[in-house]
């Protein structure tokens, strides 16, 4: 029987994919491990290899389509003996899997057991009441939404339509573009002309738990930007699959993670005088160029085993307590933010961390990482010193306990042995996990970071 080709999970958090590329066509022979298409997630563009071998029998996603979900069928494969006939089989198999899923949807939406019972006679007893309210003309003003057309309202002014029950459809919106905000439903309300007819009885506790819902959160929705400018005085363009995860994962960080941040000056003169001295004994053919953020990774990794309670993971049953300084190193790309990963970083020379940092970054500009080489990491390092940055913080990155952020390195007035004096500083910040982490913990860590930037050829030891 003909074998329908499914998205691949290429990484264990995707959950969609763009379809950039097919390599092979309709009617093309292909064999175990061979590369059939270029899958574009959120970070990287990977290749996906055949499972199985056949003949691609019809392609079901064209290339460059969007948000193509995890295990959706992109393809059907043929074996030998096969033909069109057995390409429906396999359409037909698709339709009846969608089918199931749908029912079995739907069959998991129990209605709330006790809330029939005490609404069903409240909606009956002001049936005619309600409708006695109701305009002639309210059918018609229903008519958009019996169709299906969609009624463009903010979202607080969708919540407060249906628990004033007012018919949104109904509702003159005054924003752009016609679309309804809070100041229309307002004014709906006093107006008491727009009065939604009662849902039936076993629709009214659906309603129910939206709104208390909304109302244990506490948090209401912010409201859509474009409702605050007159159109033609923006351009929009559209969130790319990275951005969108950028903004889904931090928004969660900084939400369900309690941080708290801890900052130190740190004095390189040393260290700048030992990077030049080594640079400049590096030879001319497969050398090296150490940064500044090659001695922060070093210095990062030693610390993390010197202090292991930072190097650690939260989960709700037991803390992660890693094996090896894994450094996440942030790198900007013209599309958004990424952080691969320096393996082991605490057993590399500088060299080594230089070389693979440099290429990192490359193939990260160019979405050719593995996943292995940005999910997961047991810390992580942002760096905008180059731009001039003084000091700043960071959000930290799930599954991390921590971030170092480091500012720019700039000559300072200090006092030394009680006279002033002038020295290279640079200002560290380092973002806690409070969970993972305490104060005293955080700080420790930083005294140690200190010691080897400080001191870097103790690095060497």
């Amino acid at each position: 029987m003909a074998t329908n080709i499914l998205m691949p999970a290429l990484s264990p958090t995707m959950e969609e994919g763009k379809l950039a590329k097919w390599l092979v066509k309709e009617g093309d022979v292909v064999k175990s491990g061979d590369i059939l298409a270029e899958i574009e997630t959120d970070k990287a563009t990977m290749e996906f290899e055949a499972i199985d071998e056949g003949v691609i029998g019809k392609i079901l996603v064209p290339e460059g389509t969007e948000a193509v979900k995890v295990n959706d069928p992109i393809a059907v494969l043929l074996g030998d003996d096969e033909s069109a006939k057995d390409i429906s089989a396999a359409m037909a198999s698709i339709k009846d899997a969608v089918s199931k899923e749908t029912v079995t949807k739907e069959a998991a939406k129990p209605a709330a057991p006790k809330a029939p019972e005490v609404k069903a006679p409240e909606a009956k007893a002001e049936a005619p009441k309600a409708e006695a309210l109701k305009p002639a003309s309210a059918p018609a003003a229903a008519a958009p939404e019996a169709k299906g057309e969609r009624v463009f309202a903010s979202p607080l002014a969708k919540r407060m339509a249906a628990n004033a029950g007012i018919d949104i459809a109904a509702v003159q919106g005054s924003g752009p573009r016609g679309r309804i905000v809070k100041a229309d439903v307002e004014a709906a309300e006093k107006s008491g002309v727009t009065k939604a007819a009662p849902a039936p009885a076993k629709t009214a506790p659906q309603a129910v738990p939206a709104a208390a819902g909304a109302q244990i959160a506490g948090i209401a929705p912010l409201p859509d930007a474009r409702l605050f400018y007159k159109d033609g005085t923006f351009e929009e363009i559209p969130h790319d699959s990275m951005r969108k995860a950028i903004a889904r994962r931090l928004t969660s960080a900084k939400t369900l993670i309690p941080h708290f941040y801890l900052t130190i000056d740190c004095r390189i003169d040393e260290l700048m005088a030992m990077r030049a001295k080594l640079n400049a004994a590096s030879p001319k053919e497969n050398g090296f160029k150490l940064s500044v953020n090659d001695f922060v990774v070093k210095a990062s990794a030693l610390a993390l085993m010197r202090v292991p309670e930072v190097n650690a993971s939260w989960t709700d049953n037991a803390m992660l307590r890693h094996k090896h300084a894994d450094i996440g190193v942030a790198v900007a790309l013209d599309f958004g933010l990424i952080t691969p990963i320096v393996m082991a970083a605490e057993g590399k020379g500088l060299s080594t961390i230089s070389n693979e940092v440099k290429s990192l970054a490359e193939r990260a500009r160019a979405k050719k990482l593995k996943p292995e080489e940005f999910e997961g990491g047991s810390f992580a390092i942002t760096n905008l010193g180059m731009f001039g940055i003084k000091q700043f913080t960071g959000v930290i990155n799930p599954p991390h306990a921590a971030i170092l952020a480091v500012g720019m390195g700039e000559q300072r007035p200090i006092v030394e042995k009680g006279a002033l004096a002038i020295a290279t500083m640079m200002t560290v910040t380092l973002s806690c996990d409070h969970r993972v982490i305490d104060g005293a913990t955080g700080a420790r860590f930083l005294q140690v970071f200190k010691q080897f930037i400080e001191e870097p050829a103790s690095m060497l030891l």
